[in-house]
């Protein structure tokens, strides 16, 4: 049986939480009553929720992976088995499997 994020359960994953239509909503609320000043912002603001709302949960997996390795310090080639070494010692309850998944998605998915 496979889980939310695709995965078997006995497998780790990363599970895609979408909250952006409650975020659009309340975008969409403050730019209603916001002043002129304001608006260009909250344009700005509500367009960048649009454009990553569509975004599939395995190009949202792929640029979590690359967050990751970027917070850890990794600039190599996200093919390589250093990335996944790294990405296990940023996220140290991957198991390997979950890890050679999630970076496979970063690889398919380039940003």
């Amino acid at each position: 049986m496979k889980g939310f994020a695709g995965f078997d359960r006995k497998q780790d994953c990363v599970l895609v939480i979408r909250d952006s239509d409650i975020v659009t909503a309340a975008l969409r609320e403050a730019l209603a009553g916001a002043p002129p000043e304001e608006r260009p912002g909250l344009e700005r603001a509500l367009a960048t929720v649009a454009a990553t709302a569509d975004a599939t949960e395995e190009r949202l997996r792929a640029r979590w992976v690359r967050s990751r390795l970027a917070d850890a310090g990794f600039t190599g080639d996200i093919t390589s088995v250093a990335a996944l070494r790294a990405l296990r010692r940023a996220e140290p309850r991957l198991s390997l499997l979950a890890a050679v998944l999630l970076q496979r998605q970063a690889v398919a998915h380039p940003e």
